[in-house]
Formats: C-alpha cells, structure tokens, sequence
C-alpha cells in the first residue's frame, strides 16, 4: 500500500458572465489529491470575497502535502502550523489547509474501504434534518418571504434560516426593527408551530441594536439568533444574553478549537457552528464538537458554498451524539452545481442521506468541473455585500 500523494489539482470553479456575489451562486474553490496508487481525493474551500487569496494559500499548503503520507493528517497539519506563523488569525490559510485535509479523509477512506464518518466514530444519526437558506433572494415584505417560506416548507423542509434585517447594518431603526419583527411574525402565522424559524443576523450589528432587533422577533419563538453581533464584539456577547433568552448560534468565523473552547466555556455561545472548510478540517471539527459535548453545546454546522462541503459536513453528523440540525443552500444553487457530484449525498423531505460509498461518498463529475474552470475575483456589487441573500440588502 502506497500512501503518498503524488499529484495535487487545484480548481476555481464558477459560471462565467453570472453577475452574482453571493458564494452560493458564484465561484468555489476545490482540491483534488491523487495517491501514487491512483486514488483521488476531493477537498474544497470558502470562497466569501476572498477567492484568490485563498486559490494562493493552497499552493502554500501543497508544499506540506505533496509527498506526504495521507494517512498522517495530525502530522501534516501540525507541520503546516508550525510553517504558517499567522494560521490562527488567517482564515485564508486556515481554509486552504482544511481543503487538503477534507481530501485527505475522502483518500483514507477510500484506500481502506470505509465512508469516512465509519472511521470516526460510525452512525449515530442515520438521517440528517436539515434547514434551507438562501431561499429567500429578492424578498423584501412579509408577503415576499411567506410565499418562498412555504414554497421550501411544501419541499419538506421542517426549518428555514433567514435574515430579516435588510440594509440596516451596525444599527437598526424603529422601522427596521418593526418590519423584521413583521416578517418573522408573519411566517410564523402563516407555517406554524412546526417549522423552526433560524433568524440569521450576519455578525451585523452592535451589542445595544442587536438586542433590539432581538426582542421584536423573541416572542415567535426563533430556533436560534446567529451571529447577533460584530464578530470582534464578543463581549458583547454576554449582555446580549442578559436581556435575550433565544439560543445564540455562532461559529463560522471561528478558526480552530482553541477559539471555540474560549466561547463555550464562557458560556457565550448555545450553539455552535463550525465550517469544515474554514476550521482545519474534518477531524479538527470531531474535536471541536467532543468540547462543546462537554459543555452540553450543540453543534450547527456551517454549510454555505459546495456539495464537496455538505459531503464532508455529513460525514462529521453522522458520528455526532450532540448534532442539531444541518444548513443546506442545495435548493437555491444554480444547475451546474447541483449536478457537479454524480454520487454523494441526497436530499429529501427536509433530511439529508450519505451514500456509504467509501471516503467522502463521492463522485465529481469532471466534465462539468471542466466546463465551469474559471480564474479571477468573485463578482462585486458595491451596493449588496457577498454574505448576504441576493436582492435583500439594497
């Protein structure tokens, strides 16, 4: 058995001439690792208005990978860490490690025969619940995301995420606040007690406005509030849930488990969210929910930008005992990457299913990969952020 990797392919993928910024919907980044033995394994990254410097950070990472064994994946990561003197503070490098880390599993489980999620740990979920984001693009009225709601709701979708808030960014008004509390209570009147409602707020506010936002929406009973303030407020944190007794969600922004041990053990965070491809990885993300385990936190994952992502997202599910629900922007790709995976995964009825095909469970299919090759920046719309839903802030 020989257990090298001989061959790293590095891919920006996107569909050119399509004018939309949001990571859903324009570029991702993948990894493909080929073993002396032939084998190949796919990683993929975070794209969020940062493409290119994270597309330059995995030749970095390639340097480490290249020749090394894939079954080593603590040895290689840590000899990148102790190379990459900014790699806690540096999500492009942080995200270009987990890409290679993420193949590197889909290649272990391949040369052994086994879906990942059997090496660490095996099936303790056997169906994954998942919430649909992104759904809500071009909604602006209640009327707007009540019609989109339910059409997600009518798919079998039990939960939904969204952002309420539209252009109201660091502060919000009386009448922001008022018609984000109306677009709340209005898909909570119109689907009913039985579908969580995930009120995305985008790391956007500061501390004092975000528990205004909050306390018009607390009373429809939201599932969680995620990212209620700026990311580098989390002191902010526990004022907020002072005043705030929905679960707060967080972890997308978070780069490794030391981080997520400091806000968990804190008590600043109910949920977490770690995103595979930004957190080094699948087995730093096993450890990473074992902490919050300890805590009694549960675990969200962050899911936002490629199928090669949700295949290894629900490798981690899979083996969690403290798993909560899964994001899934599957319904709201554009075609081509709907159709990138031959084999991997299914979604149905609001519940997601692993193949049981070795490694990642996965197929690319490398004629569509090769169509949608494209190298440059995301698209930039100066008037709508990359991280929102298209047509909801301007």
């Amino acid at each position: 058995m020989n257990s090298k990797i001989k061959n790293v392919e590095i891919y920006e993928l996107g569909e050119k001439g399509r004018e939309v910024s949001s990571p859903w919907s324009s570029t991702i980044l993948l990894v493909k690792l080929t073993s002396s033995d032939g084998l190949t394994g796919w990683g993929e990254a975070p794209t969020t208005f940062m493409t290119l410097p994270v597309r330059e950070s995995m030749h970095e990472v390639e340097r480490i990978f290249k020749g090394a064994d894939f079954f080593n994946v603590e040895r290689n990561i840590f000899d990148f860490y102790r190379n990459s003197f900014y790699l806690s503070k540096s999500m492009e490098a942080t995200s270009a490690l987990s890409a290679f880390e993420m193949a590197s599993w889909d290649l272990i489980g391949k040369q052994l025969g086994a879906p990942v999620h059997d090496l660490i740990g095996g099936e303790f979920n056997p169906k994954i619940r998942a919430y649909s984001n992104g759904w809500y693009s071009d909604c602006k009225t209640p009327d707007d995301f009540v019609a989109k709601g339910k059409a997600m709701v009518k798919k079998g979708f039990t939960a939904l995420k969204f952002d309420p808030f539209g252009p109201n960014y660091d502060r919000i008004d009386r009448q922001g606040a008022k018609t984000a509390s109306e677009i709340v209570g209005a898909l909570r009147e119109e689907l009913g007690e039985d579908v969580d409602l995930l009120i995305e707020c985008h790391g956007r506010f500061n501390t004092p406005y975000a528990i205004k936002a909050a306390k018009g929406i607390e009373e429809y009973d939201p599932y969680f509030f995620e990212e209620p303030v700026h990311p580098e407020l989390e002191v902010g944190l526990e004022e907020f849930k002072r005043h705030i007794e929905t679960p707060v969600a967080l972890g997308e922004r978070i780069l490794n488990k030391r981080d997520f041990t400091r806000l968990i053990s804190q008590g600043l965070v109910d949920i977490i969210q770690p995103d595979l491809t930004n957190c080094m990885g699948i087995l730093e993300g096993k450890k990473i929910a074992s902490i919050a385990d300890a805590f009694g936190v549960l675990v969200a994952p962050h899911n936002a930008f490629g199928p090669v992502q949700t295949a290894a997202s629900l490798n981690l599910d899979y083996t969690m005992t403290n798993f909560a629900i899964q994001e899934s922007f599957e319904e709201s790709w554009p075609d081509w990457k709907k159709k990138l995976l031959k084999t991997g995964y299914k979604l149905s009825g609001g519940y997601f299913t692993l193949s049981g095909k070795p490694g990642l469970g996965i197929e690319v299919d490398e004629k569509i990969l090769k169509s949608k090759i494209v190298d440059g920046m995301e698209p930039f719309d100066p008037a709508e952020p990359p991280w929102v839903v298209s047509g909801t802030f301007k």
